[in-house]
C-alpha cells in the first residue's frame, strides 16, 4: 500500500513526540508499505526553535532535525514540509501531490495538519491521541466528516463507564504502536530513580457542557510530597513554571531538563533505558472520564523492560495489571505500588517488556488499523 501519515515533528522537534511518530512510519515501512511524511505550518509561529527557546515561522531547526532522523532510519526521500510562505522542503510540492493521489490511505496523526494535498487521498483517517479535549473542539481539527475512519487511544470509548463527550461520532479504540527492535530491553537498576517526561499544563483546562477537564497539573496535586512519603528517589523531565518547579523539589522530586532529555531520540531512550521504572500521572480529563487512555511514553518505558507506576485511567480493561503495569488513583495505591514493585523488581522489569511484546508490537497493531481503516471505508 502506499501510505501519507501527517503529524507534528517540524514545529515541535523533541524527542517524545518524534518516538510517537516514528512508531508509525518505521511500522508502516516495516509492513512492507511505501509511507510518506507530511507536515504544514499550520498557523502563525507555529515551529518551537528549542536551541532559542522560541516559537517562530523558520522551520529552519526542525526541518533539519526531521531530515537527519528519517535519513537515519531510511526514509530520507519520503517527507515534506510545507513553510508558512508555502516553501516546500524534502519533496515539491508537485512531487507530494502524485503522492497523496497514488496513496491508498491518509493517517493523520492527532489531527494537526490541513495540507492542501492531502486532499487528494481517496481514504483518510483520525487517530486522535487526545481524548475528551480532541472530542470537545479543543484543537484544530477539521471536521470530522471529512475523515472515514475515525480511531481514538480512549480504548474505552463507546463503553457504559466511558464518559468521553463523543457526540453522534463513532470511533474506534486504537493504542501506540511500537517498533520492538528499536527499544532493546536491557537489566534494570533497582537503585535508579522512578522518571518521567511531563508537561505540566500543556494547553490549559478545557470547559465543555458545563465541565471543567483537567491537564496534568490538576493530577498531580495529591503526588506533590510522595518522594518523601516513599523515601525513594523520583525525578521528572519537566516543562513548568518556576513556582510549580519549586513545590515540587520541596516536596522530594528531582527535576532534569527536559530539553536535555528530549534533544534526540538517543537521549531520550537513554533516559528511559537509565530509569528504575516510570511513575507518572495522567491528564485529570482522561482519569475522570475513565477514557482508558495510555502513554506512548509508558509503552516506550514497557518495551525496554521498564515497569510502570501510571495513574488508573480505565485501562485495565485492555490491558493487563498488577505486573509490569501498576495503576494507582490515591497517594496510598501509589506507595503500595511503589512498595510491590520494590519487593519484585525482576519479576516486574521481565513482565513489562511481555506486555510491551503482547499488547503494543506495531506489526500487530498496524496491521489491525489498516484492516480496521478498509473495513469502515466499505460500509
Amino acid at each position: 500500500m502506499n501510505i501519507v501519515c501527517s503529524g507534528y515533528i517540524v514545529r515541535y522537534p523533541l524527542a517524545g513526540q518524534t518516538w510517537h511518530h516514528l512508531q508509525y512510519l518505521l511500522g508502516f515501512a516495516r509492513l512492507g508499505h511505501r509511507v510518506t511524511f507530511v507536515e504544514e505550518s499550520g498557523w502563525p509561529r507555529s515551529c518551537y526553535d528549542p536551541s532559542r527557546g522560541e516559537m517562530t515561522d523558520d522551520p529552519a531547526y526542525g526541518v533539519a532535525y526531521l531530515a537527519q532522523i528519517l535519513r537515519a532510519h531510511g526514509l530520507a526521500d519520503d517527507w515534506c514540509y510545507v513553510a508558512a510562505d508555502g516553501t516546500a522542503h524534502g519533496l515539491s510540492r508537485a512531487a507530494l501531490a502524485v503522492r497523496c493521489r497514488e496513496a491508498d490511505l491518509y493517517v493523520d496523526l492527532s489531527g494537526m495538519n490541513r495540507s492542501a494535498e492531502v486532499e487528494a487521498c481517496r481514504t483518510k483517517v483520525l487517530i486522535d491521541t487526545d481524548p475528551v479535549f480532541t472530542q470537545i473542539g479543543g484543537h484544530r481539527l477539521r471536521s470530522l466528516e471529512w475523515y472515514d475512519a475515525l480511531f481514538t487511544f480512549g480504548e474505552n470509548v463507546h463503553r457504559p463507564e466511558c464518559s468521553m463527550p463523543i457526540g453522534d461520532a463513532r470511533w474506534r479504540p486504537t493504542r501506540q504502536p511500537i517498533v520492538l527492535d528499536q527499544w532493546p530491553a536491557a537489566p534494570g537498576d533497582a537503585h535508579a530513580p522512578f522518571t518521567t517526561v511531563m508537561n505540566f499544563n500543556a494547553y490549559g483546562e478545557r470547559t465543555h457542557a458545563g465541565r471543567v477537564y483537567g491537564q496534568k497539573d490538576r493530577s498531580f496535586a495529591p503526588f506533590v510530597t510522595l518522594p518523601r512519603q516513599v523515601g525513594e528517589p523520583m525525578e521528572i523531565a519537566l516543562n513548568a513554571a518556576p513556582d510549580v518547579c519549586r513545590r515540587l523539589e520541596l516536596g522530594g522530586w528531582r527535576l532534569a531538563d527536559p530539553l536535555v532529555v528530549t534533544q534526540t531520540p538517543e537521549a531520550y531512550r537513554r533516559y528511559l533505558v537509565g530509569s528504575r521504572a516510570e511513575f507518572s500521572v495522567a491528564k485529570e480529563a482522561y482519569v475522570v472520564t475513565r477514557s482508558g487512555w495510555f502513554s506512548e511514553r509508558s509503552a516506550a518505558y514497557l518495551a525496554c523492560g521498564r515497569p510502570v507506576i501510571v495513574q488508573d485511567t480505565g485501562f485495565g480493561t485492555v490491558l493487563p495489571v498488577g505486573r509490569g503495569v501498576l495503576a494507582f488513583a490515591t497517594p496510598a495505591e501509589a506507595a503500595d505500588a511503589i512498595a510491590r514493585l520494590r519487593d519484585d523488581y525482576v519479576a516486574h522489569c521481565r513482565a513489562a517488556r511481555a506486555v510491551a511484546e503482547e499488547f503494543f508490537d506495531a506489526r500487530t497493531l498496524l496491521g489491525a488499523l489498516l484492516e480496521a481503516s478498509l473495513a469502515e471505508c466499505v460500509r
